[in-house]
């Protein structure tokens, strides 16, 4: 596969669009020339977009969606058939954040962030791979992650624990996909602290799935702390979505937009060959890492 993808004309399908990383991939794949199926569980912001996407002079279509629940995400990839009848780019991107103690994290905390984060990539791959193998033509997955699944930073157990799931499930797919096709591929999103809103998921969190008991102390500590880390990025979601769209056309797997995170990523493996107690990554990150003022 070492032609470019090419975008001009072909079906992008994106969750999690009507906002941050899914709605700058969106406006990215109208800008390519590409015809859009954007899914979000918001239906007002998700409408919303569709509508900047077709001022923008894209063809697009929007489902609301939730990526927690299969048959959803299979009428989905029903919805993308029968407008299109094909799909060529998948972007499993719908993503929910939960911080503090791993120990004080509810059961509804890991319910939702495993639902969306985990479940919803796995939902997507389950439902579209197939559709992609079928059609015999190239196609390509874009799976989110975070660095948050190539580190283990403290107070965000539930989060980074969801993040290391989709790496390995994608690393998975990357070789489950090369024994069986030269056509359909993927790629691994691993951005860093980018503002994208995913610091206000609360908002798209299920009734049946909000937590009686108001934050712990740590919760409050963690939340501060993802607040001002996402103001400290320096890159924006539209940064990241050129970045993924270059990856995707010359066909690399692994897409860390902030390589200076590769630091902390060696630390971490360094203490795995080493056998040596975890280092906190973010001692690397002193600026991330301060008190709140």
């Amino acid at each position: 596969m070492s032609d470019p993808f090419e975008f001009e004309g072909r079906v992008a399908v994106i969750t999690g669009a009507a906002s941050g990383f899914g709605r700058a991939f969106a406006q990215q794949a109208a800008s390519l020339g590409m015809k859009l199926v954007l899914a979000d569980v918001d239906a007002a912001l998700l409408e919303e977009t569709v509508k900047a996407m077709r001022e923008q002079g894209a063809q697009a279509i929007g489902m609301r969606t939730d990526v927690r629940d299969p048959a959803q995400v299979d009428a989905l990839a029903q919805a993308a058939l029968d407008a299109y009848g094909k799909v060529h780019l998948l972007f499993n991107n719908a993503g929910v954040g939960s911080g503090g103690f791993v120990w004080e994290s509810s059961a509804k905390d890991w319910d939702w962030v495993f639902g969306v984060n985990v479940m919803g990539v796995a939902n997507g791959v389950r439902s579209f791979t197939p559709i992609m193998l079928k059609q015999g033509e190239r196609a390509h997955i874009v799976n989110t992650a975070s660095v948050a699944g190539l580190l283990a930073p403290p107070a965000m157990a539930v989060y980074n624990a969801s993040k290391h799931a989709v790496v390995a499930l994608t690393e998975t797919l990357y070789h489950d996909l090369k024994n069986v096709s030269e056509q359909v591929s993927c790629s691994l999103l691993c951005p860093a602290f980018v503002p994208t809103g995913i610091a206000n998921a609360e908002r798209s969190r299920p009734d049946d799935l909000r937590n009686e008991a108001p934050p712990t102390r740590s919760q409050q500590a963690a939340d501060l702390q993802l607040q001002r880390a996402v103001r400290s990025g320096r890159l924006t979601a539209d940064d990241v979505a050129k970045t993924t769209f270059d990856a995707v056309r010359d066909g690399r797997f692994y897409i860390l937009t902030h390589p200076g995170i590769l630091a902390s990523v060696k630390l971490r493996h360094e203490d795995i060959e080493t056998l040596r107690n975890p280092t906190d990554p973010l001692s690397l990150k002193p600026e991330v890492k301060k008190a709140p003022a």
